[in-house]
């Protein structure tokens, strides 16, 4: 099962249950049952899963819905095999040279505004 996932910082606990298609309640559990899933907190107190929660997440569910693992035999996987890198989930794109260099103009001219923001204080 590939499972295609979006480009984006953070996800919502619902987002990332709907690309594991497991419930959030499910998610919570392993939150609590595996500390490499460590989720941001929101000023809302809402999680934010990092990318790398969400694949981590993919692999729990493999391990666990589709290989027959135990939460203890996942954990004892997980420990053993720390690289979770492999063909069943996407991984980054690398980014294109015209997205790098759109960047760097960017940056370039965010830098410029501010050393002029800064010459005008007083």
């Amino acid at each position: 099962m590939k499972v295609q996932i979006p480009d984006k910082l953070y996800f919502k606990i619902g987002e990332v249950g709907k690309l594991a298609d497991v419930p959030p309640h499910v998610l919570r559990y392993w939150e609590s049952e595996f500390s490499a899933i460590r989720p941001k907190r929101a000023s809302s107190k809402q999680r934010l899963f990092r990318r790398a929660d969400v694949v981590l997440i993919l692999k729990l569910k493999e391990l666990l819905h589709e290989q027959g693992y135990t939460i203890a035999g996942a954990r004892k996987y997980l420990a053993d095999h720390g690289d979770l890198a492999d063909d069943q989930h996407e991984t980054p794109a690398t980014p294109q040279p015209e997205l790098c260099h759109a960047l760097d103009k960017i940056k370039e001219e965010l830098l410029h505004l501010q050393k002029l923001l800064a010459g005008k204080r007083v």
